[in-house]
């Protein structure tokens, strides 16, 4: 089966981008940096995060990121979640809303507790319903706060 590989367009940070993103996830590492000739820019940086490849390309000023696309972080509790926000919205980054975010490239993430699935399909309806209604006001999902919302009912 083929690989299927992000490709990530900025405008002249690919290799800052590359360098921060292995820096926040484990298991990561730039696996090829180009350049146009020996020593000028950077054209291309391939990279992984937690085994996943993704290339960075300069590619200039005419595309930008949108929530069109995002990558989700699967976090195992709140500890995690917070962990990835803070680094991710740290030096400009932008909150969002239900645990979106972008980082100080534009990139789009969701930040996103595995109990919120949990919460979001709890067998009881009116749990569920409450939990998202929770989740609409957050911006950083807190778990404890969608727990409280769901014992609620």
């Amino acid at each position: 089966m083929p690989r299927i590989t992000p490709n990530l367009w900025f405008d002249g940070q690919a290799l800052d981008a590359a360098e921060y993103y292995v820096s926040v996830f484990p298991d990561s590492r730039i696996t090829d940096v180009s350049r146009m000739g020996e020593d000028g820019p950077v054209i291309t940086v391939s990279f992984e995060l937690d085994g996943q490849p993704f290339l960075g390309l300069n590619g200039g000023p005419q595309f930008t990121f949108t929530e069109a696309v995002s990558f989700v972080i699967d976090c195992a509790d709140q500890a995690e979640v917070d962990r990835y926000w803070d680094e991710l919205v740290s030096e400009g980054g932008e909150e969002g809303r239900c645990g979106w975010l972008k980082d100080r490239f534009g990139l789009s993430w969701q930040v996103v507790p595995r109990a919120l699935v949990e919460l979001l399909t709890d067998p009881d309806p009116r749990r569920a319903a409450a939990a998202g209604a929770a989740l609409q006001g957050m911006r950083r999902i807190d778990v404890a706060g969608l727990r409280a919302a769901a014992d609620a009912v």
